[in-house]
Formats: C-alpha cells, sequence, structure tokens
C-alpha cells in the first residue's frame, strides 16, 4: 500500500528578479539543539525587497528574518524554553572559543556573525515567511511580556538601529542627520534622540514619512538637495553635521552622506547597497572623517532594545502601516520597491 504522506507546509522565498515562490517543506521538527517556532508576525525587511528587485542570490534562512512567535517544540537538549514561550529571533551570544572570542574580541564571534547571516549549522531552509520555523534555540529570546506581537515583530530591527546608533560615537549635543526615513531610518532616528543629540534632521522625499519622522520626534524633516543642505548649514554655521547616518542603501547616498558632515565629523553606514558606490576620496580625505560601519547587532541589544520599548521610549506602532498574508507578500515588496510607496513597515501574518 501507498506510504502516507508526510505532513508540509509552505514557505515563500524570493528565487529571482520579481518573483515569489511557495516551495513545500515537511512540518520541521526540531533539533537536539533547537526549537520550532509557530509564527506570529514576520516583517518585511529592506534586504527583501533589494532581493526582489535585483534577483541576486539570496540566502532562504533570511528570506523573512524578522520574526516572532512562540514555541511550538523543543529539542531533546534544550532545558531553558519551553512549549508556549513567546520568543523573538536573534542573534546567538558568543561562542568563547572561536578565535575571535579567544583574542578577547568577543563582540566579534564569528559563530554569533554566521548566526546573524543565518548559516549557522541549525539555520533553517527558509525564513520567516511560513507558519512554522526550525530553528537553534540560541537563536531565539523570549519576548518581554509587556510587548504585543505586532511590536516583538519589529524588535529585529529596532536592534539594528540601536547597534548601529550605540558603534557610532555619537556624542551630546550633536547636529544629526539621518538620510532616508524607512524603518531603520526613523529607528535610528529614535535612539539618536535618545541618545541625546541636540539637533536631529531627517532627510526624506515622501512627505508622509517625513511628517511621521516629525512625529516621533525630529527638529526637522525635509526633502533632499538644496533645502537639506540650507538646513543643515543654517543650524551649523556653515560647517556641517557632526554625524550623518546613511539608512537609504542606495549607492549614491553614500558620497552624499560625507557631503553633509563637516570636518572631523563622523558618518555612519547603516544602509546596504546593493551595487558598488561611486565615492570622492578626496572629500573623505580634506574632511578627516571618522566613519563606522554598522551591520547586524549583539546578543545582549536585543534585551536593551525591548526593554526601551517596553517603557515607551522607544515607538514602533507608529512604524507599523499594514498588514498582509503571505498570499499579499509579492504585492507588498513590489509596492515597497516602488518608490512611490506611503508604507514603512509591513507586517506578515503567516496564518491569515
Amino acid at each position: 500500500p501507498e506510504l502516507a504522506r508526510m505532513p508540509c507546509m509552505h514557505a515563500a522565498l524570493i528565487t529571482g528578479k520579481e518573483t515569489i515562490e511557495f516551495v513545500e517543506f515537511p512540518d520541521p521538527t526540531p533539533a537536539p539543539a533547537g526549537v520550532v517556532v509557530d509564527g506570529a508576525f514576520c516583517g518585511i525587511c529592506g534586504t527583501d525587497r533589494h532581493a526582489y528587485q535585483s534577483g541576486q542570490p539570496y540566502n532562504p534562512a533570511i528570506c523573512g528574518h524578522e520574526w516572532c512567535g512562540t514555541v511550538s517544540a523543543v529539542g531533546s537538549e534544550v532545558r531553558d524554553l519551553s512549549e508556549g514561550d513567546r520568543v523573538v529571533v536573534a542573534v546567538a551570544s558568543s561562542c568563547g572559543s572561536c578565535d575571535a572570542c579567544r583574542a578577547g574580541q568577543a563582540d566579534r564571534c564569528m559563530v554569533a556573525f554566521v548566526s546573524a547571516l543565518g548559516r549557522d549549522p541549525l539555520a533553517p531552509p527558509h525564513g520567516g515567511f511560513a507558519p512554522r520555523i526550525p530553528v537553534a534555540r540560541s537563536r531565539v529570546i523570549k519576548t518581554d511580556p509587556a510587548l504585543t506581537d505586532e511590536q516583538a515583530a519589529q524588535v529585529e530591527p529596532t536592534t539594528v538601529a540601536f547597534h548601529a546608533v550605540r558603534h557610532s560615537g555619537l556624542r551630546l549635543g550633536d547636529v544629526a542627520v539621518i538620510q532616508g526615513a524607512g524603518p531603520i531610518g526613523l529607528g535610528t532616528m529614535q535612539w539618536v534622540r535618545a541618545g541625546g543629540a541636540g539637533r536631529v534632521i531627517v532627510i526624506e522625499p515622501n512627505e508622509q514619512r517625513r511628517q511621521l519622522a516629525l512625529d516621533l520626534g525630529a527638529h526637522d524633516a525635509v526633502e533632499p538637495g538644496d533645502a537639506a543642505d540650507g538646513l543643515i548649514k543654517e543650524h551649523t554655521h556653515g560647517l556641517g553635521a557632526d554625524i550623518v547616518y546613511e539608512c537609504v542603501g542606495r549607492p549614491w547616498a553614500i558620497q552624499s552622506a560625507i557631503d553633509l558632515a563637516r570636518r572631523g565629523g563622523s558618518m555612519c553606514l547603516i544602509g546596504l547597497a546593493d551595487a558598488d558606490a561611486s565615492i570622492t576620496p578626496g572629500s573623505w580625505l580634506i574632511k578627516e572623517l571618522n566613519m563606522t560601519a554598522a551591520l547586524a547587532y549583539f546578543h545582549e541589544e536585543f534585551e536593551m532594545s525591548m526593554g526601551m520599548i517596553a517603557d515607551g521610549r522607544f515607538q514602533v506602532e507608529p512604524l507599523h502601516t499594514s498588514t498582509t498574508n503571505l498570499d499579499g507578500l509579492e504585492a507588498a515588496i513590489a509596492d515597497l520597491g516602488s518608490g512611490s510607496s506611503d508604507q514603512v513597515k509591513v507586517l506578515v501574518d503567516p496564518n491569515a
């Protein structure tokens, strides 16, 4: 007699340029050191949009990497999580034994970094655009009980911005400029305010996003071009910004950020451009700029971010502009990449 078919599920994956496919996977079971999480929501990230538009090879494990949910199964080696625990996706803690850790650079642990890229040994074959996700226990953190699922689904991008600002060397009283008012730019803006910047200027072409930046605490929100240049000069005696955060993620925006900074100022690169950028090395040299770049986050920063969402110091609710289901995922990503979308953060409910 024919064997009974194994239970299965479908996950949405970006498989090529402007192509999303629903791929069938066996219903997951946890590895001994892993868990299975029933997804609640998964945010659409800029990297998902870039992959959809470019068709460049894309690691399936990070196709939908901003997720939260509830543990539905635990592996035999897991002792500190139980079925029913609410969790958010995170990055593993430092391993203590890799080359970086042994050199005293635990914040550069390669095991943690590989897990952030979704290439650890227990990385799932898909991301959070699926009803269930098998993942290493080290990759999840218990959700702060004060957070709703909609808030919890935004912890990952909130922590990206938190890590960037924490790493950037922001000083009290700085005139800070944020290029781009997408989810990362608006998150960066809130952390810059919380970090003590004296004036916060957001540059964004979309009027609705500029207004949201003002509502969330920016002192100024202005269109790119002459208006932005003039405003920055006005507030810096013509010198330029103390620090510029590049959150657009387009090649041209990197040199633009440098041009807005003062001599001796700083630039923090957060947006991930999907092509090589043309720069003017002479301006970097003449200005003697301090440059930092931020990719991903540290394990402990998730707890910090959740705590500040829970106590109201960081607002994620205004960033969440709509929710869709898996059937609406492709239309949502296409809209976000259109250049004219009024959406900011779109969450996907994999169970709707």
